[in-house]
């Protein structure tokens, strides 16, 4: 049992303004395996004050000192990866193999990589008879989800801490043990007093009280559409910055000439990554009518490979989900596509075999799915791949298109050229093209209704940074 009863603010460990308590479950078990403490506005006030106190002097700290403490973040979080990737995977569900290089290893990766483009990037610039600086935008309130829940941590707080932010994180209390462990990381490396804070609570007590607060200049949220659209409405009230990374629906178009084997499989692992809870998942499977039947075939051989299992088991490919609303939602979506007319080719909404505890649902396909029907348009989050037949490459294009979201997608095709150049006619901020690697310095966010502004890189970096032009004369 993990029991954290205090919050990181002011750079001290401090009982919060209640004795409400979160908690936390085991996906693998659905056992409570520990407790966070359920903050609300006063603590979130303590924390934006600290972090306001801080703001000028980790504003002033020269920029190749604070690379050293992003650094020395990557350091410390990396002599504790095996206990980070061990606590998201119960957290989370994802297989303890993938948890240690994903949900572990890419929050290493990104704050040494920000402490590197730190070395680089120009903060100022002389345009005429203007110097134009960069200046960091001001206290930052970073709002996480629990997916990737470390990762998404790192993709807000070092590049915000890079630019001279100070900033107060309030993480899903889905899984929120991996936060506490970055707070403890941080205060080892000496990071000044205030400059990060760590607030826990619910979206409609912690969360609002962060997105409203007159002293937070800018609010940074990773999470679903409907609460993005809540954090516009109330951030509007004091007119701050907001940066959203929403849903997804991503489309996988496998082209006529496609290899359709190698993009049936990539596409059912695109799906099925963390167990479908991944906002860029290939949830639905575009392919030509010619080729339906193969193609279906070939996405249920790919799914038997997705062994459901103890996500602390090695031999176990797909995990759990994260919680008990989330397997009544996605099972809930599989229902609905038997009723509305889809194909079930394998899974289905019932309890896994010899998985009595955990939220474990079995990997689905669907085939013969209209783009109309409802698990081709809502984000179910979860292993359900949609197949959708097309009759003509314009087709297959309007059908990706034809989403609320554009987040990400992905093209199949021999033809290099032939794929970019369909690449470039779909409306999401990033499209795969034939399983092309996740890259950690290009932009990372969406179109449309997956949110504004971007992530990751030096892209995520200017982000959290304002433009000055200081007027020269002479």
């Amino acid at each position: 049992m993990i029991l954290r009863d205090k919050f990181f603010i002011g750079g001290q460990w401090v009982s919060p303004s209640s004795t409400d308590t979160i908690d936390v479950h085991n996906a693998g078990t659905g056992a409570v395996m520990g407790k966070v403490p359920a903050g609300g506005a006063k603590d979130i006030d303590a924390a934006v004050a600290a972090a306001r106190a801080a703001f000028e002097g980790w504003n002033a700290t020269p920029a190749v000192q604070r690379a050293e403490y992003l650094q020395k973040i990557s350091d410390g979080l990396k002599a504790r990866a095996a206990e980070l990737g061990s606590t998201i995977a119960q957290e989370v569900g994802m297989p303890i193999k993938l948890s240690g290089r994903i949900q572990a290893g890419l929050p290493i990766a990104n704050f040494s990589n920000y402490s590197r483009l730190l070395n680089d990037f120009k903060f100022e610039e002389r345009i005429g008879n203007s110097l134009v600086v960069r200046e960091p935008v001001g206290v930052v309130g970073a709002i996480t989800p629990w997916n990737y829940p470390l990762h998404q941590i790192a993709l807000k707080v070092a590049p915000a801490l890079a630019a001279g932010c100070t900033v107060v994180l309030k993480p899903s209390e889905v899984a929120p043990f991996n936060a506490f462990i970055l707070a403890e990381v941080i205060e080892a490396a000496g990071l000044p007093k205030g400059v990060f804070n760590l607030v826990t609570g619910f979206g409609p007590a912690a969360g609002e009280a962060l997105v409203k607060h007159p002293q937070v200049d800018m609010i940074s949220f990773t999470g679903s559409t409907r609460a993005g659209k809540r954090i516009s409405e109330v951030a509007a009230q004091t007119v701050k910055r907001v940066a959203l990374e929403l849903g997804g629906k991503s489309a996988s178009v496998i082209l006529e000439d496609a290899d359709l084997a190698a993009a049936v499989k990539g596409t059912v692992t695109g799906c099925y990554l963390n167990s479908g809870q991944t906002c860029t998942a290939l949830t639905r499977m575009l392919v030509p009518a010619s080729k339906y039947d193969e193609a279906a075939k070939l996405a249920v051989e790919a799914a038997k490979g997705f062994t459901l299992g103890d996500p602390m088991s090695e031999a176990t490919r797909l995990g759990p989900l994260s919680s008990q609303m989330q397997l009544d939602r996605v099972r809930d979506y599989i229902k609905k596509g038997v009723a509305e007319g889809a194909e079930l080719l394998t899974g289905g909404a019932d309890q896994p075999e010899g998985l009595p505890g955990g939220y474990f649902v079995k990997p689905t396909i669907f085939g013969k799915v209209k783009n109309s029907m409802t698990i081709a348009q809502e984000e179910i989050f979860g292993p359900v791949l949609s197949i959708i037949a097309y009759q003509d490459e314009e087709e297959a294009i309007r059908i990706a298109n034809d989403s609320p979201y554009g987040l990400a997608g992905a093209v199949w095709s021999k033809d290099d050229a032939h794929a970019q150049k369909v690449a470039r006619r779909i409306r999401a901020g990033q499209v795969d093209v034939n399983g092309g690697a996740f890259n950690m310095n290009a932009p990372f966010g969406g179109f449309k209704q997956s949110g504004h502004g971007r992530e990751a890189g030096v892209y995520g970096l200017e982000e959290f940074l304002e433009y000055k032009s200081l007027q020269l004369k002479g």
